[in-house]
């Protein structure tokens, strides 16, 4: 059995649907066990209420929030966040800070991680922020897993849309307004599956 956790950041939604995808992806691998989590959650309730994010954080309320000390029991770990000026939301960063006695103890060596990302425009640094979240994963260990161009949907030009090599993308437009389509969940799909079987492999 491999034991995969899905760790998200969201504000209004985008990442949230990825990580669902993700995880589909990954159940599709014999002998996943799959679990989604969220970070905790920074900004006080005043400053989300004029953000217009109290409402949409509903949606995935329910989702348990991960404590550190965690993440040593899987096999597999993809994290998902937003972008934020070319690199990871400060919620992931504040979270993945409190990793150093798990890597003060090598806890995490050997681990796979991947990366998925959203941001409001098509350029709005997708790729440098899963750039800028590799040096801290190699730091704890991981073993990273992108998106191979054997994902052939991140190669066409037939929409806008998110999708690179180092991990699957969606954009969410300069309101918010758009959600995954189909292409980038898929990607999300495919990344999902394809840390798992990796993931997998190594503890063979």
């Amino acid at each position: 059995m491999v034991k995969v956790l899905i760790l998200f950041y969201s504000t209004y939604g985008h990442i949230y649907q990825m990580a669902k995808e993700v995880a589909e992806g990954a159940k599709e691998v014999e002998g996943a066990e799959v679990t989604i989590k969220r970070v905790p959650e920074t900004l006080p309730t005043e400053i989300l209420e004029k953000m217009g994010a109290i409402q949409a954080q509903q949606a995935f309320a329910e989702v348990p929030i991960a404590t550190p000390n965690e993440l040593k029991d899987y096999d597999v770990i993809i994290f998902g966040t937003p972008t934020r000026f070319g690199n990871m939301a400060g919620q992931m960063k504040s979270f993945i800070d409190g990793l150093g006695q798990l890597w003060f103890s090598g806890a995490l060596v050997g681990k796979v991680a991947s990366v998925f990302v959203s941001s409001a425009s098509q350029h709005g640094g997708q790729e440098s922020t899963i750039l800028s979240f590799i040096p801290t994963l190699l730091h704890l260990g991981f073993v990273y897993s992108g998106l191979p161009y054997s994902c052939q949907s991140q190669m066409g030009i037939d929409e806008i849309k998110g999708g690179s090599p180092y991990g699957s993308s969606t954009i969410a437009g300069g309101q918010g307004e758009r959600l995954p389509s189909e292409q980038e969940r898929g990607m999300a799909r495919f990344q999902g599956k394809h840390a798992t079987t990796i993931g997998k492999k190594l503890i063979q």
